[in-house]
């Protein structure tokens, strides 16, 4: 009995610490950007992240209660069957139910966390219907970025030097120039890369996609709230692989509008920069 109860309390503080580690990490969690002793994950800010946090607070249950359950299976063993309550050991084999339950029970464990595991990868990878492309290259060791269907060409987006940074700017997650889009937007971001493996990746947005050179990897997001949010580059890419952040400025369908309008000005798309058709023929005979 009181190994019975002793079991139980054991249970009753993991389960304390579980509900209390999940808590706590809403609380403390801050929405675009890590704090000090931070518990849980950043606040999610797409329909994509909040499925992942729904997935792994479903996940750390379940791996608590089994974790529970074999502690305590193993404590029973060591206090009913240790060598000085049992000289002679039992030679007793071949249970046929106990060999069924350890054979059936980790299958529909898997099982279960198998469905939502495929439900989540396939949010994930299927891209609904988009709003707008974002393009965005991996350098060593910076992000260059392209709206084409803004037509606003490319533009280079570096981390500001700490040295640099203004009152409420991060360190190490601040950048000369933020990736602006609409909130409610669903974005397309095709990625990719120009020498080495990079990563884009967005915590609140639940988004990690390889920047692979010679090749187009695609993700999507639709941010449901505005706000700065920031990321980095999360493949290891060389000796300034902790200097390549990404920031996203989530703005009001006005505020993106002005925007893009300015970028358009400022960083026209590679077609319109050229000279008009002709103009080399018609020097050269000048």
């Amino acid at each position: 009995m009181r190994i019975a109860s002793g079991l139980l309390a054991v249970l009753g503080v993991m389960l304390g610490g579980v509900v209390v580690f999940l808590s706590a990490g809403e609380a403390i969690a801050a929405p675009g950007i890590a704090e000090d002793w931070q518990l849980g994950f950043q606040d999610a800010v797409t329909p994509v992240m909040q499925e992942i946090e729904k997935f792994h607070n479903f996940v750390l249950i379940l791996v608590t209660i089994i974790t529970v359950f074999v502690m305590m299976l193993l404590l029973i063993v060591m206090v009913r069957f240790n060598a000085k309550r049992n000289p002679t050991p039992s030679r007793t084999t071949h249970n046929t139910m106990i060999e069924v339950v350890w054979t059936i029970a980790p299958i529909l464990i898997l099982l279960v966390i198998a469905i939502p595991s495929f439900r989540l990868l396939y949010l994930q990878r299927d891209l609904p219907e988009i709003d707008f492309t974002i393009k965005a290259t991996g350098h060593q060791w910076h992000w260059r970025y392209e709206y084409p269907d803004h037509q606003v060409g490319e533009f280079e987006s570096y981390m500001v030097d700490e040295a640099d940074l203004e009152e409420g700017q991060p360190r190490l997650l601040t950048v000369d120039q933020d990736i602006v889009v609409p909130v409610n937007a669903t974005v397309r971001v095709i990625v990719t890369a120009e020498d080495v493996l990079h990563n884009w990746a967005m915590p609140s947005f639940g988004v990690k996609m390889d920047a692979v050179p010679g090749r187009l990897n695609e993700t999507w997001f639709r941010a449901v709230q505005t706000g700065i949010f920031h990321g980095q580059c999360s493949e290891l890419c060389g000796i300034n692989h902790a200097f390549m952040p990404i920031t996203v400025r989530v703005v009001s369908e006005s505020e993106f509008e002005t925007w893009i309008a300015g970028m358009q000005d400022e960083y026209p798309p590679l077609e319109a920069s050229l000279p008009p058709s002709g103009t080399f023929a018609d020097a050269s005979h000048q």
